[in-house]
């Protein structure tokens, strides 16, 4: 038997993911020491701030129905255990990005260790549309992929252009 969540959970969560992705960023860009790409890199963290305050917004216009608790629960386990699944899954809390990146790597490198971490929280709210019924709102998720999709689209777009950089050099 599995656990249902509702939106407002999963939202939560999206909040959460997105606050330890800015703060991913932010971490990869003090160890930038082309300034291009610390731009773009607080850019990005930028925009996962940005993402933060669309999900937030998304939580705020939430129905009522969407908001129903799904346990009992007097003590509220269950919103630390969300907590706990969206700092260790995406973007995990405990990596310290200057330890992954020295400063020396491509930029090419962090961009696709970035978007890898973006394709696991894709992976994480379509897995996780199946515990979210319907009633819920199970559709809401698919706001939330829609968002983390131009995440990657905007890392590809930089990864496209670095390439074609390097080539006309």
């Amino acid at each position: 038997m599995s656990i249902p969540f509702n939106a407002d959970e999963i939202l939560e969560m999206a909040e959460q993911i997105e606050r330890n992705g800015a703060r991913f960023y932010r971490r990869a860009a003090e160890g930038a020491i082309n300034p291009r790409n610390r731009r773009l890199l607080l850019d990005l963290a930028a925009r996962e701030d940005e993402h933060e305050k669309t999900f937030a917004s998304m939580r705020a216009n939430l129905a009522d129905g969407e908001r129903e608790t799904t346990v009992f629960d007097p003590e509220g386990q269950a919103a630390l255990y969300l907590r706990a699944m969206a700092d260790g899954y995406v973007f995990d809390i405990e990596a310290d990005p200057i330890k992954l990146f020295t400063g020396k790597e491509a930029m090419e490198k962090i961009l696709l260790t970035a978007m890898g971490m973006e394709k696991d929280s894709i992976a994480f709210y379509l897995g996780m549309k199946e515990f979210v019924p319907q009633r819920l709102g199970r559709e809401r998720l698919d706001g939330i992929i829609k968002e983390e999709m131009g995440h990657i689209a905007i890392l590809s777009k930089e990864l496209t252009c670095l390439k074609e950089e390097r080539g006309s050099r």
